[in-house]
This record gives structure tokens, sequence and C-alpha cells, in this order.
């Protein structure tokens, strides 16, 4: 068993087509078949159902996909390691992070450790805080920049805090709330929501805040993305919660402090294993040491 072969299955698995897999593995469609075939062989068992819609895996398939990921990890990881025993850091480096981080400038960090080790293939994902810790946690995302409550710690990762912050209320122009300098939650529990969906640590916060004041709002929209959020704060379809920090992005809508606001901290985070020469780099580019007891 090769890991070209192991390579091939993961490309058609991740396009379920065999044309665009060859193209992605930048070999002719021909020899990605015979190298399959020949490892199903070698198996005793086929890894795709082929018909003239659709490719897709096997049960058998199912079984052997993780394995194949994780053998092709490992080996770029052990070239990885070489070349940093060598002094070059090379490899890839996976980067998972909330959208409304502000604690890191993280265009500006991903430039400067680009400049400095551009051998590093970098993907950067947006997503809520509970995923990127659950991804950290299997090993799938090297680091992550999460938003949790005051209360909430990330469990099975190693991590940082960056900063604390309060959220703020956020409303359309023309709002009778947006010339006020301070208001309560009393207040803002008349006001429909537009907020991020239920269960997740970007809504959480706002929540528990409301009912520790002994008061129920509506959430009349949930939204996952904070852009999209405030396309519908401007429409005037309700009000938002969000970190102080972010809402400068924001400049045309108006901002309210809250008294008793809801907090929240940002947290960065890694593995409790060894983290990749990438990771490690990355992380020493942030000023920490992946090594220390506490990040």
């Amino acid at each position: 068993m090769e890991l070209q072969q192991m390579r091939y299955v993961v490309a058609v698995a991740e396009t379920s087509n065999f044309t665009r897999a060859a193209e992605q593995c930048l070999v002719v469609q021909s020899a990605l078949s015979h190298q399959i075939a020949r490892l199903e062989r070698e198996l005793g068992a086929k890894l795709f159902e082929r018909t003239s819609r659709r490719v897709r895996l096997t049960p058998a398939g199912e079984a052997f996909l993780p394995a194949a990921r994780q053998a092709l990890d490992a080996a770029e990881r052990a070239r990885a390691e070489v070349a940093a025993a060598a002094g070059e850091i090379r490899g890839s480096l996976t980067i998972g992070a909330i959208p409304t981080v502000t604690a890191v400038d993280l265009p500006a960090a991903l430039k400067q450790f680009h400049l400095r080790h551009r051998k590093v293939r970098i993907s950067l994902r947006s997503g809520a805080s509970e995923d990127l810790i659950e991804r950290v946690r299997q090993g799938t995302m090297d680091v992550a920049f999460l938003g949790l409550p005051l209360d909430v710690r990330p469990k099975g990762v190693r991590g940082r805090e960056l900063a604390r912050g309060e959220l703020v209320a956020v409303v359309a122009p023309g709002h009778p709330l947006a010339d006020m300098e301070h208001v309560d939650l009393h207040r803002l529990a008349d006001e429909p929501f537009v907020d991020f969906p239920a269960g997740s640590a970007g809504r959480v916060q706002s929540d528990e805040a409301f009912a520790a004041a002994g008061v129920r709002r509506e959430v009349a929209f949930e939204i996952s993305a904070p852009d999209f959020m405030a396309r519908l704060i401007r429409q005037g379809l309700g009000i938002g919660m969000l970190p102080a920090a972010f809402v400068s992005n924001l400049p045309d809508l108006p901002t309210v402090r809250v008294r008793d606001a809801p907090a929240r901290i940002e947290h960065l985070i890694w593995s409790r294993f060894q983290p990749s020469p990438a990771a490690a780099a990355f992380l020493s580019e942030l000023g920490i040491s992946a090594s220390s007891p506490d990040g």
C-alpha cells in the first residue's frame, strides 16, 4: 500500500469525481483509476461505488478514509519535522477563528508569518467556538481563536487567554435607542433581537446576562455571520449584541453601552500534544511558547 494510492483515494472521496481528483493530483485519470483499482485488489474490497452520475464511498471506503488521512498527515508531519531539524519550517497550518476575533490582528499576523515561512501552506477556517475547540481537540486544526463566556474554559486543549471585553447593543440608524449613552437589559428586552444560534458560545453569554437580570427577550433571527447580522440590523429587523472591540468594523451602525452587559473572553488554543513545526512557529510569532505549562 503506497501513500500515493491513499492520496488518490482521499482526492476522489473529497471531490466525488475521478476526473476532478486526477486534476487535483496532477495525474491523468487513467493512472489514478488504475492505482485505486490496484489498491482495491490488494485490500480485497471495493472502496467506491461508481455510477454514471456520481461516485461515493462504500462502507469499506468509509472505514478506510480516516486511516488514509492519518497516514498522509503523519507522512507530511515527518517531512516537516525533518525540515525543521534543518532549520526550515514547512508543511501545513490550519487556523480557526470566530468571525468577531479582535484580540489579535489576524490578517497582519498571517502576513508576517507568511513572509517568514513561505513554504507553509495556510488554511484559515471560520466557525463557532465550540466547533473550533472540537477540531483542535481531534487534531484536524492546529490553533484556533475563540470567544467564550467568562465562566467557560476550553477543555481538552492547551491555551492562552488573550483579552476580555463587554458586549454593546447595536441598533439601526434612527432607532429610538441610537442617541442614548447607556441602556439596561430590562429596556433592551422590549426589542426584537438578531443573535447567534441558540446554544452557541456567542449566544450563551447574552442569554445568561438576560436570565441573571430576570428578563426574557425575543430573538427574531438567528444568524451565524456577524456581517449578515449587521445587514438585518440596518434594515430595522432587530437589534444585536456584539463585542465592543468588534463594532468599529460597523461604523454606520450606532452602538449603546449596556449596564450589566454580557462579557466574553477571547482565547487562543492549540493541541495538548506536541504541535507541528508550523504551529509552533505561528505561536512563536504571537509571542507564545507552545511548550510552556500555561501557554
